[in-house]
């Protein structure tokens, strides 16, 4: 009689465990990136694409967005699990006390850059002075305006579209733009490298690391292990989409197509190489060195945002980010 209780508690014991690890695989985590698919998110795609994430145990969605709405904002309220942004938008976020984490700095170099045209007589920060500068909303005008002040420049500001035709129509001398995207958008419009000033914010010690994995902190809290295999999942992706570009630019464009987004292959190879470099400045090829924020960074990030006025006071590094280590 007892073997048969024992045999009978340990068939119930399994039908549990396997119904719970069923029920797992079948909870879907809702990632969300900042934009459209493109190559700027094309470890996330890879790992997605190549099973990762389900070989951690988990079944992830992605989500891109159109700009409409802030993942930071669809984090917060509870509308996704995970999400990417920029670190200056999310310590303001942390400094305005929503409660938030970051698991895995993906991008180390900031991308975004002035471009100036030479036949503007534009070579060095002083000969911005009296020009015009092109400048987008948000998180984007921080960079831009610390190096303003930080070489005294009296210049006139205009609000810049997210496109590259008011620079092209010379409506502006100076435009602001990502390495990875605009940049290569005017090379392709017909204008010369060697025609154009590039100012890297990177070059000017004015580097903020940008693209970060972002959750909340009761998610981090209650569900670390979840964190963990979101971090090492994507870290592989990463891995992989530089492993095997060419692999990885056919789904790319797979997922540029299928939302209509007006780009083409080069393109999308240039933003993978850009973005493997950013991933890998100062790090290299250790993928146990991924995905590290360094406090030096961090600090600079938020001494900036405070000169500014974006924020009153630094959140404690150690409440801001959580770090995973890389399992080979």
């Amino acid at each position: 009689m007892r073997s048969v209780i024992l045999i009978i508690f340990i068939i119930i014991i399994f039908s549990t465990l396997l119904y719970s690890q069923e029920e797992s695989h079948k909870d879907t985590i809702l990632f969300q990136v900042q934009w459209f698919p493109q190559s700027q998110f094309a470890g996330y795609i890879m790992a997605y694409e190549k099973g990762f994430y389900k070989d951690e145990g988990i079944n992830v969605k992605l989500i891109f967005s159109d700009g409409s709405n802030s993942p930071i904002d669809e984090l917060l309220k509870g509308n996704i699990d995970f999400c990417t942004a920029w670190l200056s938008q999310t310590i303001t976020s942390k400094a305005e006390g929503r409660k938030l984490v970051n698991i895995c700095q993906v991008l180390q170099k900031s991308s975004l850059m002035l471009i100036a045209k030479k036949s503007s007589n534009i070579f060095k920060p002083e000969d911005i002075n009296g020009k015009r500068i092109g400048l987008w909303k948000g998180d984007f005008t921080i960079q831009p305006n610390a190096f303003i002040k930080k070489y005294d420049i009296k210049c006139e500001t205009v609000q810049q579209s997210y496109n590259i035709h008011g620079f092209l129509a010379n409506a502006w001398d100076v435009e602001s733009a990502m390495y990875y995207n605009e940049y290569h958008k005017i090379i392709l419009a017909g204008i010369n490298e060697d025609e154009l000033v590039t100012f890297f914010f990177s070059d000017y010690d004015l580097n903020f690391p940008e693209d970060g994995i972002y959750c909340t902190e009761d998610t981090y809290y209650s569900r670390t292990e979840l964190c963990r295999k979101i971090f090492q999942a994507s870290i592989k992706g990463w891995e992989y989409a530089f492993n095997f570009p060419e692999e990885t630019l056919d789904k790319v464009m797979q997922y540029c197509d299928e939302f209509h987004m007006q780009t083409n292959r080069s393109h999308q190879k240039w933003m993978l190489n850009v973005i493997e470099s950013s991933i890998k400045y100062k790090t290299g090829d250790s993928l146990q060195d991924w995905g590290k924020l360094k406090k030096e960074d961090y600090e600079k990030v938020g001494e900036i945002l405070k000169n500014q006025e974006f924020i009153k006071n630094i959140p404690p590094f150690e409440d801001f980010f959580k770090e995973f280590q890389y399992e080979e």
